[in-house]
């Protein structure tokens, strides 16, 4: 097959997969956790440190082991096949399928925003099925579909979607960045304002300090990760790709970084229209401040307090198309893995197959499958608390990878020794505060990773009879 993707569809790869549902939903979650404009925009320029770095360290193993599969097969080749399974199986259970869960419920709650007498979160069957949850499968199905019809056509649609929804993103910053100067940045006053947090029952607040502040900090973190997270993506279909040494590895780093500026102008611009602090019980977008938005929706209530209810309807559509966008990169890309794993007999034998346009459709099918189931078992923010965990995890073992493959080598320069040592310090800090804090929730991701190991064990039996 004919190489069909630049570095330019590496780049909008990365970036279409990144730029979802997360940052039009988390900053509120952030902003009651820590309560202070600094700390808030903190976790952001954090997550933006991580995720280059990250990103920078895949691109070195892309170079390494451009095939496709990616990081299953970066964790593979680097420690023992056990380990990539275990990533593989945690994917497919948790990572890429639970994200796609979530970025459709997201796209399903502003669908809701738009006609709220048809999507919404009423239960329609028991306590569980709801039109919402209905629609988001449906999302999934049909970007399944589509991706089953080419790669080619497939980038094509991100492509687009990307690029339109960059341009959402772009036109709400510079309308921030205009009210931030016409109101002389009146909300950025405080912004070394002491913390607090906000209980989310209660709606009581207290300060916070020291070790509190530390803890509640990395668990505000969640939010941001999930919302920078699936950067890795594009590794997983490097035989998509033109010189997949170089493009991959330019992908990654441009792509990431672009879409981290983005996320702190978008931030910053949320801060320009509203306040941080807000009541729960405000009469309109203004008075709940980015603290209280309606059911999250930071974006559209941003946009409705510049321009009304118009500003509200446009932003939703806007989150939609991105949301749209997020999950046909996400899809596009897993498929690939699964693929890879089935090809040395760690998955299900059909998910190797391909069709006559050359793409997995069986693994394609599976994914979709699963990650339809795990749109009716959760709400959008236990989906993230789900996954991020999980994903901690893995980047954890990837990026120790390049020390193995490298200083063994003797390629890696000091500077990039020291970056990455941060970066790995800085994970398990993150990874062990929410064990700590957030434990039933990081127990089942760490849970669903060690129950692979078994698996991995009767998968392996079975091949050898």
């Amino acid at each position: 097959m004919n190489k069909k993707l630049n570095t330019l569809d590496a780049s909008m790869l990365v970036m279409g997969s990144m730029i979802g549902s997360g940052i039009f939903l988390v900053s509120s979650e952030v902003a009651r956790s820590v309560g202070s404009p600094i700390y808030w925009i903190g976790t952001w320029l954090l997550t933006a440190f991580l995720t280059i770095t990250g990103a920078f360290a895949y691109g070195k193993l892309s170079s390494v082991f451009p095939k496709t599969g990616g990081q299953y097969i970066y964790l593979k080749e680097s420690y023992n096949s056990l380990i990539g399974f275990l990533f593989g199986w945690t994917t497919f259970l948790v990572i890429q399928t639970g994200t796609i869960a979530a970025v459709a419920v997201a796209f399903a709650r502003y669908a809701g925003f738009i006609f709220p007498g048809i999507l919404n979160d009423t239960p329609l069957i028991g306590d569980y099925i709801t039109t919402q949850q209905i629609l988001a499968a449906t999302l999934i199905a049909l970007l399944t579909y589509i991706n089953s019809r080419g790669v080619q056509f497939a980038s094509l649609v991100q492509n687009i979607f990307t690029i339109t929804k960059i341009g959402a993103i772009v036109i709400l910053i510079i309308i921030g960045l205009f009210v931030g100067v016409q109101n002389g940045w009146i909300h950025f006053e405080g912004f070394f304002a002491e913390p607090f947090t906000v209980d989310a029952v209660s709606n009581s607040s207290h300060s916070i300090g020291g070790w509190e502040l530390t803890s509640l900090f990395g668990v505000a973190m969640i939010g941001p990760l999930f919302s920078s997270s699936a950067w890795n993506n594009v590794t997983f279909a490097s035989a998509d790709f033109e010189d997949p040494k170089k493009t991959i590895a330019k992908g990654l780093v441009y792509g990431s970084a672009l879409v981290c500026l983005l996320y702190l102008l978008t931030n910053m611009a949320y801060l320009s229209i509203l306040p941080l602090h807000g009541e729960a019980d405000g009469i309109n977008s203004y008075a709940r401040g980015i603290m209280f938005a309606t059911q999250d929706r930071l974006g559209a209530a941003a946009l409705e307090t510049v321009l009304g209810g118009i500003g509200a309807l446009v932003m939703a559509v806007f989150i939609m198309i991105s949301t749209f966008g997020c999950n046909n990169g996400i899809i596009l890309a897993g498929g690939r893995l699964f693929q890879a794993m089935a090809n040395d007999r760690l998955f299900f034998k059909k998910a190797a197959e391909t069709n006559d346009k050359d793409v997995p459709v069986y693994s394609l099918g599976i994914q979709g499958l699963w990650a339809i189931l795990l749109c009716f078992s959760g709400s959008y923010g236990a989906l993230l608390d789900f996954t991020v965990f999980a994903i901690l995890i893995f980047y954890f073992l990837t990026v120790a990878s390049v020390f193995k493959t490298r200083i063994m080598q003797n390629e890696l320069p000091v500077l990039q020794k020291v970056l990455f040592s941060a970066y790995l310090l800085l994970l398990v800090g993150i990874a062990g505060n929410l064990l700590w804090v957030k434990t039933l929730s990081s127990s089942i991701g760490l849970g669903i990773v060690l129950l692979g190991i078994p698996f991995y064990f009767v998968m392996k039996k079975t091949q050898s009879n």
